[in-house]
């Protein structure tokens, strides 16, 4: 397949990029700044307007589309407004050079994310029932503009004109690999030194192993069907206090300090990001993909991290 990967050159560019690369795909990366010496094919473009890089769409199987400010930041409102529209530019512009191809790629992914849903203990949400949030009594007003900007983001894709296009919105939880700068090499270098459960620990996290991450992606291009919103999640959410303390016991540790919820306030403020990437409630399942009949390599937390924290130890 030939494969457009816009914005390709974050943590998950970089992973599906090796990893479809290896499979004997032609990948070309859309970027702001080309690479010279990269190991694939990169391809100028500014995210907003049209330009040379339209012709890399015609005849080309898959366009992935990932570029986006990234969310670890302080919510202030410069930094909300380049999240925005980093999102919506980058999504619209796609749509129109699809829309002009005279042979357009057969299936979009889209970039999403699983923060769209309500913050919530009591129930999971799946796409059939799930709760989109925005209007939770008791969170902080700052949480609705995440979910403004997903909407947003997923309203964009929705209207792109691109009727020999199948489209799909991809609301993705977190991603474990063991890749240096990713969040689970976070997660584990943080519990390596003691850290515990943060905030009051209740709050649900919701993951996904790279691997069934990389495979939920093959199957949603193998399978028609699939269309619209899809979680890409693993289908066993957990509290965060069994999240760490999981962590803990594939580490080999036992001693940990729980983080309150005023001390994670100030060291969000110290390294200029927001407690709503740790203290949001994500309860989501992957609905559509087990009705399909997508099938986890790594179902659960317990077999994922002994499997990450070994690759990570490497």
């Amino acid at each position: 397949m030939k494969i457009i990967l816009a914005g390709g050159t974050g943590q998950v560019g970089r992973i599906l990029l090796r990893t479809w690369t290896r499979a004997g795909h032609d990948c070309v990366v859309l970027t702001r700044h080309p690479p010279p010496n990269a190991a694939s094919r990169s391809v100028a473009w500014d995210g907003c307007t049209l330009g040379p890089w339209v012709t890399e769409l015609d005849g080309a199987d898959l366009v992935v589309n990932l570029a986006g400010r990234s969310v670890n930041c302080r919510y202030t409102e410069a930094n909300l407004e380049r999240m925005m529209r980093s999102r919506v530019e980058s999504t619209r512009i796609l749509g129109r050079a699809i829309a002009l191809a005279n042979n357009p790629p057969k299936l979009w992914l889209q970039a999403g994310t699983a923060t769209i849903y309500a913050h919530r203990h009591d129930a999971p949400n799946d796409e059939a029932s799930g709760l989109i949030g925005g209007a939770e009594p008791g969170v902080p007003a700052l949480w609705k503009r995440s979910i403004d900007i997903a909407l947003a983001w997923e309203a964009e894709l929705n209207a792109a004109p691109t009727p020999r296009t199948r489209k799909v919105s991809l609301r993705s939880a977190m991603i474990m690999s063991p890749d240096k700068g990713g969040v689970f090499s976070a997660f584990a270098t943080l519990c390596s030194l003691g850290m515990g459960a943060q905030g009051n620990g209740t709050q649900y996290v919701s993951w996904i192993h790279e691997h069934d991450f990389i495979a939920a992606l093959d199957f949603t291009i193998c399978h028609e069907s699939l269309a619209g919103a899809i979680n890409l999640c693993a289908p066993h959410p957990l509290t965060n206090r069994a999240f760490i303390a999981t962590l803990h016991t594939a580490l080999g540790r036992r001693l940990s300090v729980r983080a309150p919820g005023w001390l994670l306030e100030i060291g969000a403020f110290i390294i200029r990001t927001e407690t709503e990437l740790l203290l949001k409630s994500r309860r989501v399942i992957p609905g559509r993909l087990l009705d399909a009949g997508f099938r986890f390599q790594f179902p659960d937390w317990q077999s994922a991290t002994t499997e990450l924290v070994r690759r990570w130890r490497r």
